[in-house]
């Protein structure tokens, strides 16, 4: 996951071009094709046995268009552009035509990302609802369709906004980490989020070769904590998985990232939190050597606020 290239004034979510164009490169060379959004459309159609990598940008800024573009386009790189439709047009993001010029091209996929780029989760549901349908209306009147892709803004959302999108999209990205396997919910898919101070080469060498933690469930279905915090977070892995005693995971509640506390019961891992989250965002990640291949998935809590 993109977001800014070349601006140097936002490290958190800009990456530098010259950086941008060496991680592609590490793609081709490590004998990783580029992913086509259109294989998600044709009922999860992944590769048996490789590893593809997709690229997304949310945001459609204007460096975007000025600085990447030319390039993605001259390597006929694919990707899903997420779009925010109440900024289009507006100073330092891109206008409707040069996002229409984009998406003429066959490897170039536009995705929703909402109308107002609020924190959804904040939102009464009515207002909410308000939101996703304005874009959803400016979609169909600048492109003729809405995207099927969507992009939770901050990765946030609840049970709610959830089960919303997924009755008006196919597919929906979060911002936790993760690779994404058959078993993942494709409205809850996973990406690394790649900037300046998490997009040095190593970590993106490390990034790419990672192979998907598969696992049956998932609880609790509702990821906004409100008066649950901590949360109970149980991991249900499918019966003889392999090497699943070697899992390792990290959660930054409290004051920030250490090693969590987890108990097995026979195929269920639950993670025991030590504090209550405090930040808007809580995060766990989870990894474990399979056998020389190492695997990880994340998960992400929107905290409430009030």
């Amino acid at each position: 996951m993109y977001h800014r290239f070349d601006e140097n004034k936002y490290p958190s979510t800009n990456i530098q071009m010259d950086i941008f164009k060496e991680q592609m490169s590490i793609i081709n060379t490590s004998n990783y094709k580029f992913f086509d959004p259109q294989y998600l459309q044709k009922e999860f159609n992944f590769p048996k046995n490789k590893k593809e990598i997709l690229i997304t940008v949310d945001d459609a800024f204007l460096s975007f268009y000025k600085i990447a573009w030319p390039y993605l386009k001259r390597e006929k790189i694919p990707f899903i552009l997420f779009v925010s439709t109440e900024t289009v047009g507006k100073t330092g993001y891109m206008s409707w035509q040069q996002i229409q010029e984009v998406e003429k091209e066959p490897y170039a996929y536009i995705g929703n990302h909402s109308h107002s780029h609020n924190y959804l989760v904040d939102l009464e549901t009515k207002n909410f609802l308000a939101d996703i349908n304005a874009s959803i209306e400016i979609f169909n009147q600048n492109l003729g369709y809405n995207p099927i892709f969507f992009s939770y803004p901050f990765g946030e959302y609840s049970k709610t906004i959830k089960d919303f999108i997924s009755k008006n999209f196919d597919f929906a990205f979060g911002q936790h980490s993760g690779v994404i396997d058959i078993n993942k919910d494709p409205h809850e898919l996973p990406r690394f989020p790649i900037n300046e101070k998490y997009g040095d080469l190593e970590r993106f060498k490390f990034l790419i070769n990672l192979g998907p933690l598969p696992y049956k469930s998932l609880n609790p279905k509702d990821k906004y904590i409100i008066n649950n915090n901590p949360p109970k977070l149980s991991v249900e892995f499918f019966e003889n998985q392999k090497n699943i005693e070697n899992i390792n995971c990290f959660s930054d509640e409290g004051s920030g990232w250490d090693k969590s506390n987890i108990t097995f019961n026979k195929n269920i891992l639950n993670i025991n939190f030590r504090e209550k989250f405090t930040f808007r965002r809580g995060r766990v990640n989870c990894s474990l050597n399979d056998d020389g291949i190492w695997r990880w998935f994340g998960v992400q809590f929107s905290v409430n606020q009030n």
